[in-house]
């Protein structure tokens, strides 16, 4: 039987997901004094940063898992994690940010935990007005209700629904198979020879994790992959040297192939060489997606991971690789191979997922809708964090959900889909964790364009020389899209230029250490060669502004 909860008349905006998409989605909303209420089926806000063992039917990080991006690289945009953290933080730490940032903005009271949503479907009068009819059930007493919304934002993410391939004889093996996605930790693969599929940043943390107490690991990979490393030149954080403006001017100037060759022989290669390894792919760096890991190299030098090639055939109690005749001995197979992006709640002719394949214009909004009433928020797979990226669309949608702003028409949307897509598909390995890949500085001013937000260089340049040339050849902090256009904040421009004390702080133990200042970074980043040539980049880089 439908209760109705709430069929009055009330501009609400409805949230589905308190992850940390969900968590800046409620607060874009408040910002602009709109009513928000948010759906989310666990009993617990941060999503999968919310830590949960085996036992939970809802997905988790691992235990050790750690974040892959600088700590303030992923930051809200006006919301600076704690300077003692660590650079790179632990998923606890993650979960503890996102309940800080819950805490700050008294978002929690907008959340209706244990509350799942069954169906969204556009309400008898959308045509004219845009709104939706939410339905729901709590948790577990399983009864339903509805709610009317004037708008939705989608906030789910896409690492929900395990995508594991059928392999040849996989249905033969008699040990154990899971998908990463369900591993917490490693005790119960104690002295077995463990195989791991798939060699993105879930197979190779899950490889490493389980090298600690297995017998052995095997890593197979078609491709291979080109593999960062947290730890930078100097022991800075890697991502602060090509998370700049500087290098996606290049990027533009250049273009990703001629970018990639240089940064695999003058860095990567640098650090291992890949062919030795067996890791190196035929692919550019720049066309997949980051494989992030510090320990890897060193667990293949000792031997506690073997690389191997794809998987021929499955037997009873083993596999056979290609290129290999006999048959290796596994205990048990953990497929890291990625997930499907899904939407059980929204029928198909509303938004559809074939192939991982969604047509949203700029990575938000489904454009044969009439109203742009329904945002899909997170759906993106940045070269960086994702938690700033979300926050750009959600600034975004509640901007015209007050009107504020408006979408071009549809034309124009189905020709930014098919520019981008056509693009990506030149440019990246063709699989589905692909589909939905971006360049995260060129999005984040694509879409903090439509407000007003992405930081005026020229202007700045004038204005505030020094800060300018921090944007420029500093890291891309979430701070500079706050420096101006609505809900500007009067820290943004503090915190861009104080950033490499709070880098340095929680790698020191000396209370006297003076501050850590930008002219002192500059000798550490080694961008003395930039500072050199700063007028002819400036004149260049100009040009596209």
């Amino acid at each position: 039987m439908v209760k109705s909860d709430s069929l009055k008349m009330k501009k609400m905006i409805a949230v589905i997901g308190a992850g940390s998409t969900g968590l800046t989605a409620i607060k874009a909303c408040k910002e602009e004094g709109i009513d928000v209420i948010c759906f989310e089926k666990s009993d617990s806000i941060s999503g999968l940063w919310h830590y949960r063992d085996e036992r939970s039917k809802y997905p988790s990080v691992m235990k050790s898992t750690v974040i892959n991006t600088h700590k303030e690289m992923s930051a809200f945009s006006d919301f600076p994690p704690p300077s003692e953290f660590p650079n790179y933080m632990h998923n606890s730490q993650v979960d503890q940010y996102l309940h800080m940032y819950a805490e700050k903005f008294e978002l929690l009271s907008h959340i209706r935990f244990n509350h799942e949503v069954i169906n969204v479907s556009k309400f008898q009068d959308y045509d004219a007005t845009g709104r939706w009819k939410i339905t729901f059930k709590t948790l577990p007493e399983q009864e339903i209700f509805e709610e009317i919304c004037d708008g939705v934002m989608v906030c789910i993410g896409h690492h929900t629904n395990p995508s594991i391939p059928q392999l040849p004889g996989q249905d033969r093996f008699q040990g154990r198979i899971l998908h990463s996605q369900f591993l917490k930790t490693a005790d119960s693969f104690k002295d077995l020879s463990v195989l791991v599929i798939g060699i993105g940043n879930s197979g190779v943390d899950a490889a490493v994790e389980l090298s600690n107490v297995a017998k052995q690991v095997y890593l197979s990979t078609r491709r291979g992959s080109w593999v960062y490393t947290r730890c930078g030149p100097y022991g800075l954080p890697f991502d602060l040297f090509i998370t700049n403006r500087v290098f996606y001017f290049l990027l533009k100037l250049f273009g990703w192939k001629i970018i990639s060759f240089f940064m695999e022989k003058f860095i990567l290669e640098k650090k291992f060489d890949h062919s030795i390894y067996s890791l190196k792919p035929k692919h550019r760096v720049l066309s997949q997606h980051p494989t992030v890991n510090d320990c890897l190299p060193c667990k293949i030098l000792t031997g506690r991971i073997l690389i191997k090639g794809d998987i021929k055939l499955f037997s009873t109690s083993g596999v056979t690789f290609q290129g290999e005749k006999s048959c290796t001995f596994i205990d048990a197979v953990v497929f890291a191979t990625g997930y499907k992006i899904e939407f059980p709640f929204l029928k198909e002719s509303i938004l559809d997922s074939i192939d991982n394949r969604v047509n949203l214009y700029k990575y938000t909004f489904p454009p044969d809708l009439i109203h742009p009433s329904l945002g899909i928020i997170g759906l993106m797979q940045p070269n960086g964090p994702i938690f700033p990226l979300a926050e750009a669309q959600s600034r975004w949608f509640a901007q015209l959900m007050k009107k504020k702003v408006s979408l071009p028409d549809y034309s124009t949307m189905k020709s930014e889909i098919q520019s981008r897509r056509k693009a990506n598909e030149e440019r990246f390995v063709n699989s589905p964790r692909h589909t939905i890949q971006c360049d995260l500085i060129i999005t984040m001013d694509d879409i903090y364009q439509e407000i007003g937000a992405t930081p005026k260089m020229s202007k700045m340049m004038l204005s505030d020389p020094f800060l300018f040339l921090v944007c420029l050849f500093g890291p891309a902090l979430p701070y500079q899209y706050r420096l101006q256009g609505p809900h500007s904040w009067s820290k943004a421009r503090q915190m861009i230029l104080n950033f490499p004390s709070r880098v340095v702080k929680p790698l020191t133990n000396d209370l006297n250490r003076p501050t850590y200042s930008y002219f002192e970074s500059l000798k550490l980043f080694n961008l003395t060669p930039l500072i050199i040539s700063a007028p002819i980049l400036f004149f260049i880089f100009m040009s596209f502004f």
